[in-house]
């Protein structure tokens, strides 16, 4: 089943890539390099939350960093 899930995911990645690759101008280089570095973060994110759905978020790692400075302030 995770391999049906990891195939929609790149089938999804190709299709968008296709369809916005050609929207973006060839002299726009700096646009085509951010829009596959960040089609590459988002596919690499989606296959590794199907392998591991009970990864934390985001917003833990900020809180985790944040929470000392925050007591630090609040006395």
């Amino acid at each position: 089943m995770s391999l049906l899930k990891v195939i929609f995911i790149l089938s999804a990645a190709v299709l968008i890539f296709l369809f916005e690759w050609s929207n973006i101008d060839k002299d726009q280089k700096r646009e085509r390099r951010a829009f596959i570095i960040l089609l590459i973060g988002g596919v690499t994110t989606g296959i590794v939350l199907v392998y591991f759905p009970d990864l934390p978020s985001p917003t833990f790692l900020v809180e985790l960093f944040f929470k000392p400075l925050s007591n630090i302030l609040a006395g």
